[in-house]
């Protein structure tokens, strides 16, 4: 008897870790790149497009083109050069401080 109630308190226990972390991961913070997608071609003008999800009030993204930051981005690079490149979208607080909770990267190939 003991060992079954061992048992279903140890399945119990089990359950309620499992569903906390499901929740937790459901309720984390996420940023996703839809397009261009990764090892796409591009041409040297093209859009970015990405998702944020259960960002908490005030976090927004901050977009870099192979580590630069790119202050005040509207969501279509101009001008960029032939070669392969790297995009980075993070998730920043409203003081512009990178929360270091959500990052997503790409890299795409400029062609002509």
């Amino acid at each position: 008897m003991t060992r079954a109630l061992f048992l279903s308190c140890s399945l119990a226990v089990g359950m309620t870790l499992a569903v906390s972390s499901w929740c937790a991961a459901e309720s984390a913070t996420t940023i996703n790149i839809l397009s261009p997608r990764n090892g796409e071609t591009v041409a040297g003008t093209f859009d970015i497009k990405y998702e944020i999800l259960n960002a908490p009030a005030g976090n927004h993204a901050h977009v870099y083109l192979d580590g630069a930051y790119q202050k005040g981005f509207k969501g279509t690079f101009t001008h960029v050069p032939k070669g392969e490149h790297t995009i980075t979208v993070k998730i920043a607080d409203h003081d512009h401080k990178d929360t270091g909770s959500a990052t997503d990267s790409i890299t795409v190939n400029v062609g002509e």
